[in-house]
């Protein structure tokens, strides 16, 4: 260049630029509005919408279930239990989220594996058919159940001449419970294992460690958060369902109600109090279930952000 610097063509800066004309200094640059920055009035009536609104549909609703289960007094409260089909409600109720709630978790494990260790032809189909029950009515998936098992199904005949009738009986009740709540286990652990990746479980591998120490050593720890989460989801659900259940059931009092059945039974039968004491059981399970949910949520998402933190020192240079 024939110019030196300082100079703009063999002139001197400050005469070079004589003819620029200046701008004003003293303009205002307007900053972007953020959204946390509205008027206090528009705050106030926001939260004032969600505190009205969690109010309406949470608070109350359980303080009038509370209410009217001891409405008649405790010992009245504690002599529902005592009934025998209300004591019978509550064993299969507990005994089928003790089938289904294990056998789920063992189901969600080996898919959260497989779908996030290998790549297969059907993986896609694999992980849409998971989440089939999350779409399917409940009642719908009842329906299917005694397709296959009913007296006029696939199978049904055989098992009712072998005297292992399905439908209107407890295994029919363990495997809709099992459908509807299948997807859950599988799908709090399949986005933590696709993000803590396979680094760890491949040193574990080169170092000689087979496969079953790699899961109890390395993967297990490394996703407990995450599967406790599914397995807390998939038990609430399980103690809680009602359609998929009142389809199977029969509604025989005593042998096939569930608690979410028994409370319909005696609803309909005009006994509020034992129907809303049977229901705040159900709902300080919910609570129980939603205190130790949001906890394991909070370490589950603590475990991503690790994850997400080592693989992004990895591929740095």
């Amino acid at each position: 260049m024939a110019c030196r610097l300082g100079t703009i063509a063999g002139k001197e800066l400050p005469e070079a630029m004589a003819g620029v004309t200046s701008f004003p200094t003293t303009a205002r640059v307007e900053r972007p509005v953020r959204a946390t920055a509205e008027s206090p009035v528009i705050r106030a009536v926001l939260i004032s919408v969600v505190f009205v609104f969690f109010t309406l549909f949470l608070l109350l609703p359980l303080f009038v279930v509370f209410k009217e289960a001891f409405s008649q007094g405790v010992a009245a409260f504690l002599a529902v239990f005592r009934d025998d089909a209300t004591a019978s409600a509550v064993r299969l109720t507990l005994l089928t989220a003790v089938i289904a709630v294990p056998l789920n978790t063992i189901f969600g494990i080996a898919a959260a594996w497989n779908l996030t260790r290998f790549h297969f032809p059907g993986r896609s189909f694999l992980i849409t058919l998971i989440d089939l029950p999350l779409w399917v009515s409940p009642v719908i998936g009842g329906l299917i159940y005694v397709l296959v098992f009913g007296a006029n199904g696939w199978f049904g005949a055989w098992f009712i001449d072998h005297d292992l009738p399905i439908i209107f009986n407890t295994p029919a009740i363990v495997l809709v419970t099992m459908f509807v709540t299948f997807p859950f286990v599988a799908r709090g652990l399949i986005p933590l294992m696709q993000a803590q990746g396979t680094k760890e479980e491949e040193a574990a591998l080169s170092l000689g460690a087979n496969g079953w120490q790699i899961f109890w050593r390395v993967t297990l720890p490394k996703i407990k958060w995450g599967l406790i989460y599914g397995v807390i989801l998939c038990n609430a659900r399980a103690m809680g369902e009602f359609g998929a259940v009142s389809v199977v059931s029969g509604h025989i009092r005593g042998k096939t109600n569930t608690m979410p059945l028994h409370i319909e039974v005696l609803y309909n039968d005009y006994q509020y109090s034992a129907a809303f004491a049977v229901a705040s059981v159900l709902c300080i399970l919910a609570l129980l279930t939603l205190i130790i949910k949001t906890y394991a949520e909070w370490r589950a998402e603590q475990q991503l952000a690790e994850a997400a933190r080592h693989t992004d020192l990895s591929h740095k240079p």
